[in-house]
C-alpha cells in the first residue's frame, strides 16, 4: 500500500489496505470540535472545505456534490461545500443546518470528530448536545456583519458548557477584500466580550471558507498581514486541557457489575479523571466503604495502571458493596456527596419548567428523582444581565436550586465535566428537558443530618394494631372525592381503626394557605400533603387524603415517598359533565365566564390514573356503595 492513499478515497479498497491503512494511523489523538455561529455564517461551508482538503470525500461523493452544487447550490458554477454537510432536505430547502451533523476525518497529525451545530437561536437545543462532548469551540463571524446575538450566545454556552479551548474564525474575509482593520476591529470587539464572560484566550484567524484561505495552509496570499496558523495547523497542535486530565484524583462512575461466575467480581466503567494501578487504595460513594484495588481487567489483558478516559474493569481486595450508579474514587481525596445544589439550567423543552415538579435527574450512570426551586434568576446571554423568572422557557438559560429524592456523588462542573453534568428526564414522557452543570451544593445539605429515634414506625403501627396506609382520593372538582372520603373514615372508625383525613380545602386554611392555583402552587400544594401524609403513617395511622391532585407526576411523588404498598391511589371517576352539575360552589360557573383562572377541567388540565389501584364511578354508585368497595378492596389493614 502506497504511504497515504492518493487523491480520494474510493470504495473499492481492500481490507488489507485499510486494515494497513487504520494500523498506520492508529496512533493519532483524537480532537472533538464544534463550529457555530449565526445563520449563514459559513459552518457548513468550512466543513465542507475541511473534508474536501483533507481527502475524505468518496469519489461518487464528489460527483455528487458537484451535481448538487450546479443544481442547487449557492456559488454559481463552483463547488458548494456546505452541501456535503447539510444533509437534511429541510436544511438544503431552508438554507440553513437545523440538526448536529457529525463528520469524521483525519489528517498526518490527528483525527478528528466535527460537529456543525445549527445556528438560528430556535435551535440552541441542538447546538447544546454538540458542544456537550466537543474539546474546542470554532465560532465563525461573517466578516461583513461583526459580532452578532448568536455569536454572544454561542460563545456564552461553549464557556459555560466548559469548553476553554476557543478559535475566533473571521470567516468570508473575501468578500471584504481581506481588510485588515476590518479582521481587527473584530477582533477587538470580540475580545470586549469575551472577557465579560469569562473567556481568558482565545486565537483569531481570518479565514475564507469557500475560497480556502488560512484552512490547510498560512499564510494565504491574500493575508500577508497574517502572521499566525492555519486552521488546520492550528487543530493539529493545540493542546486540549479537560477535567477529565490524567492529574487529577481518580473518579470511576461505575456502569455495571460484572459477575459471571463466583470466582470474578468487577466493577466497568470509564475513568473520568485521574489514573489507577494495582495496590491503589480507593473509597466506594456513597458508602464510604474503602479497598484495594487487586486487577485492572481489559478486554487485551490485565493493565498496570489506566488514567482518564479509558474503559476499564475494576476487581477490589474486598467484597464491598457496590453497584452501578456508585462512584469508585482515590481514598485520600474523594468526591462530595449531597442532595441540594447550585445549578446553572440550560431548558431545552417545549414546556417550560414547573417548579416543584419531579424529573428523573441523570448524572454520570446516577439517576435519582429530583425537584427545582422557582429560578434564582434568568442570564440575559445579549447583555449578561440577571433578570427576576419564575419559570425558564425553550432556550432559557438560568440558575436553579435543586434537591435530589437522595445524595449524589458530585463534582463541580469547572472541575469535573463528568460528575458535574446532568440532564433532566421528564418523567412521564422520558423526554431529556435540560442540561444543567452543577456550581457547588448548599450548604444546608451538609448541615442538616436525619436523627434516628428509638421508637419506630412499626412500633406505632404495632401500638394500633394496624397497617398504616395512604388513601389518596383524587378526581375532578364535584366528583364525590371529599363525601366518599369521609364514608370510608366512618366506617373506618366503626372498626376501631386510627385514621386521619386531610380535605382539600381544609388544609387551604392552615397549612397550604399561602399557595395559589397556578401549575406551581399546586405542586407544592401536593408535596407538603404527601409529606403530612407520610409523617402521619409514620406515626401508624391511616390517612385519608382528598384533592384534586390532577397531574400524575406529583401523584407518583407522593407514591415515592412511602414505603412499598402503603399508598392506595383511589380514582374517583366522574365525568365532567356530571361533576358540573354537582356545582354547589358554583365554581365551574365562574371559571366557564373566566372569573377563576386555572380551575381543573376547564383551562387546566386533569390527568386521570392510567392504573389506579381503585376505582369508583360515581354516576353507578351512590357515595355509600363507593365507601363500601373501597373498604372491602383495602381489607385487611394488617
Amino acid at each position: 500500500m502506497a504511504d497515504a492513499i492518493p487523491g480520494y478515497v474510493t470504495e473499492t479498497l481492500i481490507a488489507e489496505d485499510i486494515d494497513a491503512y487504520l494500523a498506520q494511523h492508529q496512533h493519532k489523538t483524537m480532537l472533538r470540535f464544534i463550529t457555530c455561529g449565526s445563520v449563514d455564517d459559513g459552518k457548513s461551508t468550512l466543513i465542507g472545505r475541511l473534508l474536501y482538503d483533507s481527502q475524505m470525500i468518496f469519489e461518487d461523493q464528489l460527483d455528487a456534490l458537484a451535481a448538487d452544487s450546479k443544481r442547487i447550490g449557492t456559488q454559481g458554477q463552483e463547488i458548494d461545500f456546505a452541501l456535503l454537510v447539510d444533509g437534511l432536505a429541510a436544511e438544503r430547502e431552508q438554507g440553513i443546518t437545523i440538526d448536529v451533523a457529525y463528520r469524521f476525518f483525519n489528517t498526518e497529525r490527528r483525527k478528528f470528530i466535527v460537529a456543525d451545530c445549527p445556528g438560528h437561536e430556535q435551535y440552541t437545543r441542538n447546538m447544546i448536545t454538540g458542544a456537550s462532548t466537543a474539546d474546542l469551540a470554532v465560532i465563525l463571524i461573517d466578516a461583513r456583519k461583526g459580532v452578532l446575538v448568536q455569536t454572544r450566545r454561542h460563545s456564552y454556552l461553549c464557556h459555560l458548557i466548559g469548553i476553554r479551548n476557543i478559535v475566533l474564525a473571521i470567516n468570508k474575509m473575501d468578500l471584504v477584500g481581506y481588510d485588515h482593520d476590518v479582521f481587527d476591529a473584530i477582533v477587538s470587539e470580540y475580545a470586549s466580550f469575551a472577557r465579560k464572560i469569562g473567556i481568558e484566550t482565545f486565537t483569531a484567524l481570518p479565514i475564507s471558507g469557500f475560497k480556502g484561505d488560512n484552512i490547510t495552509s498560512a499564510p494565504s496570499p491574500n493575508t500577508p498581514w497574517y502572521t499566525g496558523p492555519s486552521l488546520i495547523e492550528h487543530l493539529e497542535t493545540v493542546e486540549v486541557l479537560t477535567s477529565a486530565d490524567a492529574a487529577g484524583p481518580f473518579r470511576l462512575p461505575v456502569q455495571w457489575v460484572n459477575r459471571p461466575n463466583l470466582d470474578f467480581r468487577g466493577y466497568c466503567g470509564l475513568i473520568a479523571a485521574g489514573s489507577i494501578k494495582p495496590g491503589d487504595a480507593v473509597r466506594v460513594l456513597p458508602s464510604g466503604k474503602v479497598s484495594l484495588v487487586t486487577r485492572i481487567v481489559t478486554r487485551d489483558g490485565d493493565l498496570g495502571q489506566a488514567a482518564a478516559g479509558q474503559s476499564v474493569t475494576l476487581c477490589l481486595a474486598d467484597e464491598i458493596d457496590c453497584s452501578r450508579g456508585n462512584v469508585i474514587a482515590a481514598a485520600e481525596a474523594p468526591p462530595e456527596t449531597a442532595d441540594q445544589f447550585e445549578a446553572a439550567l440550560v431548558w431545552l423543552a417545549d414546556e417550560a419548567l414547573i417548579p416543584g415538579r419531579a424529573y428523573w435527574l441523570k448524572l454520570a450512570t446516577q439517576t435519582v428523582s429530583a425537584t427545582t426551586q422557582a429560578p434564582k434568576y434568568e442570564i440575559n446571554v445579549n447583555t449578561l444581565e440577571r433578570l427576576a423568572a419564575k419559570t425558564l422557557a425553550l432556550n432559557a438559560i438560568g440558575v436553579v436550586e435543586l434537591t435530589t429524592d437522595k445524595p449524589i456523588v458530585f463534582e463541580p462542573y469547572a472541575a469535573n465535566r463528568t460528575l458535574g453534568g446532568f440532564i433532566l428526564i421528564d418523567k412521564l414522557t422520558n423526554a431529556t428537558v435540560a442540561a444543567g452543570m452543577i456550581h457547588f451544593s448548599l450548604r444546608r445539605a451538609q448541615n442538616v443530618h436525619w436523627q434516628p429515634t428509638d421508637i419506630a414506625r412499626a412500633d406505632h403501627a404495632a401500638l394500633k394494631n394496624q397497617a398504616p396506609r395512604v388513601l389518596w382520593f383524587t378526581g375532578l372538582s364535584g366528583s364525590g372525592k371529599s363525601t366518599i372520603a369521609n364514608e370510608v373514615e366512618k366506617a373506618l372508625n366503626l372498626m376501631n381503626r386510627h385514621t386521619f383525613l386531610l380535605d382539600g380545602d381544609n388544609v387551604r386554611h392552615g397549612l397550604n394557605k399561602d399557595l395559589g392555583f397556578t401549575e406551581t402552587d399546586r405542586i407544592e400544594n401536593i408535596r407538603r400533603v404527601g409529606e403530612v401524609a407520610k409523617l402521619m403513617t409514620d406515626a401508624g395511622l391511616i390517612v385519608l387524603t382528598a384533592f384534586i391532585s390532577p397531574f400524575r407526576a406529583e401523584r407518583d411523588m407522593v407514591r415515592a415517598m412511602l414505603p412499598e404498598g402503603e399508598f392506595v391511589e383511589i380514582f374517583v371517576d366522574t365525568p365532567l359533565a356530571v361533576a358540573e352539575t354537582r356545582d354547589v360552589k358554583g365554581l365551574y360557573k365562574k371559571a366557564r365566564s373566566g372569573q377563576l383562572k386555572n380551575f381543573t377541567g376547564i383551562d387546566s388540565p386533569y390527568e386521570p390514573p392510567l392504573n389506579p389501584d381503585i376505582r369508583v364511578n360515581t354516576v353507578e354508585m351512590t357515595a355509600a356503595e363507593a365507601a363500601a368497595h373501597i373498604v372491602r378492596q383495602i381489607m385487611p389493614l394488617k
